[in-house]
This record gives C-alpha cells, structure tokens and sequence, in this order.
C-alpha cells in the first residue's frame, strides 16, 4: 500500500512537473529565440484574420477550419516565425472579371500566411505609414477613398488640367530588389527583410495546379502585407520623386491610381513625359491607353477639348449642372458622381439575384437580402451627388414590380398595378429598403 501510494505521488510529482516545465519553456523559449515574435502578436493578428473572413487558400482551411485547432496553429506559426524558419506555402491564384470585361488575377494566401503577414505588417506599419505623403491614401490607417475622392475635387476646382495616370500591371512588375531597397531605409532588421523577401518570392499555384515561380518581379494583389509593399514602393518611386522634381506640383494617389494636376496643358504635356522616363527607371510602365490628359471644363473654362472626363475608385470626374448655394441658381460645374461602369456592375449584381422569381418569398425576405448590399453601395456611391444613383433605384424598384407580378397572379402582368402596391407598400413601410429611407421611392 505504501509502495503504491509512493508511486502514485511520484507520477503525480512528475506530471506537475511536466506541465510546469513546459510553461516555464515555452516562456523561456519565448526570451531566447532569434526573432522578437510574440505570441501575443501572432494572437491579435489571427483577430484582424478572423474580423475580415475571406476565403481559403490552396490547403483549403477556412477561418472555422482553422479556429478549431487555433492554439495549436497559432503557436506553430509563433514558433516558426520567432525562429526565422517560417516558410510561406504556393499562392492559390484566381481571377475575377474586371470592369473591362478582362480578368483580374488575385493571390489568395493560406488563412495560417495572411496571419503570418499581418504579424510583419503590423510590426512594419506604424513607423513606414507616418513617412508617407499626406497626398497618398491607399490601404493606410485613419485615411479613406472617400478623402481622396474629396481632394481630387477641390484640386479640379483650381487647376485647369489633370493627367490621369495608369500603370500597366503594377503588382506583376514591381521589382524585388528595387522594393528591398526602398525598406532597408526603413528598418535594419535582418528577419524582417528575409520574410518580405519570402513573400515576395513566393510561388503560385494556378486553378489547373501549375506552379509559377517568380523571376524577380511581382508580388500577389490580394496578400495582406502587398498594400504596404506598394505603397513604400511608390512612395520613393512616385510620391518623392515628384515632390522634389516638381516642389509646386499637386497629386493625389490610391494606391496604383494616380491623378496629377496641372495649370496649362504644356505643363500636363511636359510633367506626363517626365514621369513616363522615371516609371521605366523604377522598371515600370505607363499604359499607353489609359493615361490621359483631362480638360476640367467648366463655365469659367472656355474652348472645345477632346477629353473632359476621366474616373477615379468608381466615380466619374465631369462637367456636371450644379447648384449654387448662394441664390440657388444652376452653373455648370466639375463635379463627381458615380461612374457608369460602376453604375452597370451595381445593376448587374442586383439583377444576378434573380430575387424577382421567389414567387414564395415574403418582401421582408427579399428586404433583408438586399438592405446590407444597399447599404454598401449608398455609404460609398451616395457619398458626392447620391441623385446619380437613381437610375439604380429605378432598376430596383421594377425588378421589385416584376416580382409583386410573379407573386400575385391577380395583378395579372399589369404593371401599373404592381407599381401602385409596391407604392402601398412604401407608404406603410418607408424604411423597409435602404434606397426608400433616403428618399428614393416608388414615387
């Protein structure tokens, strides 16, 4: 019995000591390993992950996947991380159309990668992001589309020209070596170049399974440390060079999207030339289709110009009817409103729900489908002139029409009919659709 109970306590001693040792190593472990990579870092990027969702990678994990076992994947990625042996896995590659009907390729990241990222982008970010240029608004904290949709339009108020710049293939040109330049001037942190560097080289898988290995170029859209990356690229590229070569130039950029201004179109002629030399030196290119010199025509601006439109993150730049604020008059201005490629993408989406055949569906159903893309698409296009979204309304309003004819067959397909209770409808409910609380009835 004493024999027993000795050898009881023993395996008790030694499985406390164990779970003791364990925790005590893993701090240990957590002091001396290469890399200053906590656990806590890598815990708070898994909750930027998680808060953004976003589909699986090539290994085919999802967030819930992951979340099942996420102390036990977490800590692998910490582990690998603070030991300098983490090794970023293929790229899983697909394309999704783009405005111009062609396809836009997209790098989706493992969901265990995009918290690797996050770790090395959030301990980059703060000191990178309050170098940048207080014109440049892309992908940075506290700063907005809708602030630079804002400074474009008080720039086309004051200067005569605009220069909208497009580079070609941005994210599958920017070169390696010039990008690893660009950082080293931003921290001396040997582990933190050797990740982006990783990154940077990283494989893709396409949908048909081959790989593509990178040859010095390039990184994926669609990984969570490549806005920074493009940002720092183009701050020393673009941002700098400018300000430096022209002190007296404005601009404003997202990202790849670049607007420049100019006072004469000699000067628009001149900068563009200028800044197609230093796109090459920086081993990129300006589409030659797409950049274009922009007359901002309005009733103080006289002559016939070709161009006098151009769009900017979905909104369209143009001489616009405007409404004075002094005595309520109209004036032709150049203004922004919701562009119509995004106008058609918008009607499309709403038209791809096919909502108008759910003969069994009550209008609440259909309500609550639709109010959070709505919301969406009123909280970012209704920001300057909302009224340019009414031909989107109107396309709404008569597929909800065609689906009261579908869903009471006493209407009898005629239309008036359908419009007059769906106007019942309105009046009874008029917050019942998001674009009917802002006004945008049946009426």
């Amino acid at each position: 019995m004493f024999l027993e109970t000795r050898k009881e306590r023993r395996v008790q001693v030694i499985q406390v000591y164990n779970v003791l040792t364990t925790h005590q190593g893993r701090i240990k472990m957590e002091e001396t390993k290469s890399v200053p990579i906590t656990r806590q870092m890598v815990r708070e990027a898994f909750r930027k992950v998680k808060s953004k969702k976003g589909s699986a990678g090539i290994d085919g994990q999802s967030i819930e996947g992951f979340e099942e076992e996420s102390e036990d994947n977490l800590y692998k990625i910490w582990n690998r991380l603070s030991s300098g042996s983490y090794f970023p896995p293929h790229v899983k590659e697909v394309e999704i159309p783009k405005r111009d009907g062609k396809l836009r390729k997209l790098g989706i990241p493992t969901i265990g990668d995009r918290i690797a990222q996050t770790v090395i982008k959030d301990y980059l970010e703060p000191g990178i992001d309050k170098k940048f240029h207080n014109s440049s608004y892309g992908y940075r904290p506290q700063r907005s589309a809708h602030g630079a949709l804002e400074e474009v339009r008080k720039n086309c108020w004051h200067y005569d020209w605009v220069i909208d710049l497009d580079i070609k293939g941005f994210f599958d040109n920017i070169d390696h070596e010039l990008m690893l330049k660009a950082l080293t001037r931003h921290t001396d942190q040997k582990w933190v170049k050797m990740y982006v560097r990783r990154w940077l080289e990283a494989s893709i898988e396409k949908e048909n399974g081959e790989i593509i290995r990178k040859e010095g170029k390039g990184t994926p859209q669609g990984g969570v440390i490549s806005p920074l990356l493009a940002n720092l690229f183009l701050h020393y590229a673009f941002d700098m060079w400018i300000t430096l070569k022209y002190p007296q130039q404005k601009f404003v950029r997202y990202a790849d999207d670049i607007v420049v201004f100019a006072r004469t179109k000699e000067e628009a002629t001149q900068v563009l030339e200028t800044i197609q030399q230093r796109m090459l030196e920086c081993k990129l290119e300006i589409h030659p289709d797409k950049t274009k010199i922009v007359y901002c025509k309005d009733y103080r601006r006289g002559g016939k110009h070709k161009v006098v439109s151009f769009d900017f993150l979905g909104y369209t730049y143009q001489p616009r009817p405007t409404r004075s604020k002094r005595d309520g008059k109209f004036f032709l201005g150049f203004d922004c409103g919701i562009s119509r490629k995004a106008r058609k993408k918008i009607i499309a989406e709403i038209r791809s729900t096919k909502f108008h055949r759910w003969s069994t569906a009550e209008v609440k159903d259909i309500a609550e489908m639709l109010n959070p893309r709505l919301r969406g698409w009123i909280n970012y296009y209704g920001k300057f002139r909302t009224r340019e979204m009414r031909g989107v309304f109107r396309c709404l309003n008569k597929r909800l029409v065609k689906w009261l004819l579908n869903r009471y067959k006493s209407l009898k397909n005629r239309v008036k009919d359908g419009y007059y209770m769906l106007s019942k409808i309105c009046l009874q409910q008029p917050k019942l659709f998001a674009h009917w609380a802002i006004g945008y009835n049946v009426s």
